[in-house]
């Protein structure tokens, strides 16, 4: 292994305080990573490490080397990525924040198909149904399903609108029967999806008429496939994106309540820092992103 892998291994020895923490994190095993940052310290005739059973820390020689080296670390890697870059190839990593039931029900063929097209760019996805900060965490890129952008310190790329349906088990209709209007949600519980303490309000429209109801129901949640799994066991009603559900509508566990209303849109967004000019990597995912989740928007 060369010099710079070895400090890389190294800093993330040294960041995670865990040779098995920085060998999940690079994707080698424990006895490599002892061994390379071992042989670094031969050839600098340093210790940088005290080794204990509970835990790895720096010693003074390794916080001052760390220190020094981890800046360079980073320019090289991004000479090395703007070099290639500048060729044409995309290479490096990408941090995408990303909601949870999109992550787990699209993004793994996404992320299959783009590594077999880009095998020297790295892809590390966080899910969170959250509101997460790019520019505050250091994201190259989030995906969000949401209303109209709001968000002035970053720009913003619509993909396409996401339908949302009203859904209900099939039991449960057949139990409590259909509500026929707006109006007559207030006699079924029904599910929302909150971020905070604060109710869901769902609009709805058919023409020029116009309803509001307040979901109060006995559960909420901020995640879509927790409320599917709730809704599926036959607890009420909830507004999904038809992706979620999309699969036990078809199978007939789950059939759509009001299905003549409208629902407000939302739109799959790609939202990124404030970059002067997209990088290859970021732009080259993006665009291929957009091409594979066409089924997202149509469903």
């Amino acid at each position: 292994m060369g010099e710079l892998e070895s400090i890389r291994v190294f800093l993330s020895v040294a960041e995670l305080e865990s040779f098995a923490g920085a060998a999940r994190q690079l994707g080698m095993t424990p006895a490599s990573v002892t061994r390379t940052v071992a042989a670094l310290e031969d050839r600098l005739q340093l210790q940088l490490l005290v080794r204990t059973t509970r835990r790895v820390s720096l010693t003074s020689a390794g916080a001052l080397y760390a220190a020094r080296v981890a800046p360079l670390a980073q320019e090289l890697s991004r000479a090395v990525e703007e070099t290639r870059e500048a060729q044409g190839m995309t290479a490096g990593s990408i941090r995408i924040s990303a909601p949870m039931s999109l992550g787990v029900e699209v993004l793994p063929p996404v992320l299959s198909q783009f590594a077999t097209l880009h095998p020297h760019t790295q892809v590390a996805v966080h899910l969170s149904d959250s509101f997460v900060d790019i520019v505050e965490d250091d994201y190259d890129l989030a995906i969000r399903v949401s209303g109209p952008p709001g968000d002035k310190s970053t720009i913003w790329r619509k993909i396409c609108p996401v339908p949302r349906v009203l859904v209900a088990s099939a039991e449960y209709i057949a139990a409590n029967g259909a509500p026929k209007m707006p109006e007559d949600l207030g006699a079924y519980v029904c599910l929302g999806y909150a971020e905070d303490a604060r109710d869901e309000i769902w609009d709805l429209t058919r023409g020029s008429s116009q309803r509001s109801h307040r979901v109060e129901g006995r559960f909420r949640a901020n995640n879509g496939d927790l409320l599917a799994r709730l809704v599926l066991n036959g607890e009420g009603i909830a507004m999904l994106p038809r992706f979620i559900v999309a699969r036990d509508i078809e199978a007939g566990r789950l059939v759509q309540v009001l299905p003549d209303w409208a629902l407000p849109e939302i739109w799959l967004t790609l939202y990124y820092p404030p970059y002067d000019q997209l990088p290859l990597r970021v732009a080259t995912f993006s665009d291929f992103f957009e091409t594979h989740v066409a089924t997202v928007c149509s469903l």
